[in-house]
């Protein structure tokens, strides 16, 4: 028998790290001598591995350059980091409910565009890190929305696609959540629109963690 299973994605769905972000992306254009995009064209990018977003924002650059970005991307935040000024709080609700679902017999998981490293420290910092069997991070993966990260998370926690539910923000975590078979609930508090995740195909949207609760249901 399967073991029940929920994925959860990182970065404007567990926590808001939306200005931390902006911060270090408009570092690393500064860097290079760009005018740094708009805050709403970064946003839409969140969730996907850094190369795969650079190349998004800049899709006139070669590869390379969107390596370099990237590059240029994690030393910015990394110097957050040392300045004490990365802000990624846990959404309202969010702590309980995590608390909650592993009570009740889920097994929990992220699968998030972060690295290893700086999920491991979001996650650590709000005492929840041990509540999830698997951790699964851009480092290790190709970027949503192919489906690796999920299924490697599925592996790792026992589970099938039938007891599998994925948890996002935007259309990315929706169709990777699809492409691995599994049940999708949109999350309205985030950085894509809730009619984008509609669109993308989410089971349910939910606009605070008491409706998203519901939607996920019992083990």
């Amino acid at each position: 028998m399967s073991n029940p299973l929920v994925v959860f994605d990182c970065d404007g769905t567990l926590v808001d790290s939306q200005h931390s972000i902006c911060t270090a992306m408009a570092r690393a254009f500064e860097d290079v001598k760009l005018a740094p995009p708009e805050r709403l064209a970064i946003l839409s990018v969140v969730g996907l591995s850094l190369p795969a977003a650079m190349a998004r924002l800049l899709p006139e650059a070669e590869s390379d350059f969107h390596d370099h970005l990237t590059e240029r991307y994690k030393q910015a935040f990394h110097a957050l980091r040392r300045e004490n000024a990365v802000s990624e709080p846990l959404y309202p609700g969010i702590g309980d409910l995590v608390r909650e679902l592993d009570a009740a017999g889920w097994l929990l998981g992220v699968a998030t565009g972060k690295s290893d490293r700086g999920l491991n420290l979001c996650l650590t910092h709000h005492g929840i890190i041990d509540r999830f069997v698997t951790l699964q991070t851009a480092d290790r993966h190709p970027s949503k929305p192919h489906p690796s990260m999920l299924l490697t998370a599925m592996v790792e926690a026992g589970a099938t696609p039938e007891t599998t539910v994925m948890i996002g923000d935007t259309s990315f975590d929706i169709d990777m959540g699809l492409a691995a078979g599994a049940r999708t609930i949109g999350v309205g508090w985030g950085y894509h629109l809730p009619d984008e995740l509609v669109a993308a195909g989410a089971h349910a949207v939910a606009m605070d963690s008491a409706a998203l609760r519901g939607h996920i249901g019992a083990p």
